[in-house]
């Protein structure tokens, strides 16, 4: 079994993303921990192995990178990732530098690209090399956040997020 620990406080997060990982994952596939403090999560990683680390950015106490740079050096082989409303380019460059992010999940998230995250992320190994490909898609996410995050439709067309889509009665 692989063991999620995701860290926000805000509660309500938390509750909805243990929801939807219980619709996607049998207890036998995942163990999902929740901390609503970043201190109490810390404590939680000297104690336990986590196969995967969400965090977001804005906590108090501790912001979201000094927690998962504080995780890569209690074991670098968790695979650390970001949930955050923040989307400044500050943000994510400290992420990937400090912390060693392996995906920036932007807040509100995509149920079905968080899903697509959290599978990459069980099967990935942090301390292997990282491919030609995975090094350009770390570039071009650091450069402009959610650029290497495409939604393919049944056709292979691109689909565009609601919130970018205009009507023309709005131009």
């Amino acid at each position: 079994m692989k063991r999620l620990l995701i860290v926000d406080d805000e509660a309500p997060v938390l509750y909805a993303l243990r929801r939807l990982l219980r619709r996607h994952f049998t207890l036998q596939q995942l163990g999902v921990e929740v901390c609503v403090n970043p201190l109490h999560a810390l404590q939680r990683l000297h104690e336990a192995h986590f196969d995967v680390l969400i965090c977001d950015y804005r906590m108090p106490q501790l912001d979201g990178v000094t927690l998962l740079a504080r995780a890569r050096e209690l074991n670098p082989r968790t695979v650390r990732m970001m949930l955050s409303a923040a989307a400044d380019f500050g943000t994510v460059l400290a992420a990937v530098n400090r912390a060693g992010v392996f995906r920036y999940i932007p807040k509100p998230w995509s149920d079905p690209q968080l899903l697509a995250d959290l599978h990459a992320a069980l099967v990935f190994d942090p301390c292997a090399s990282p491919s030609t490909e995975e090094l350009e898609r770390r570039r071009l996410e650091a450069l402009e956040p959610g650029i290497t995050q495409v939604e393919w439709g049944p056709n292979g067309e691109v689909l565009m997020p609601s919130h970018l889509l205009t009507r023309p009665s709005e131009l």
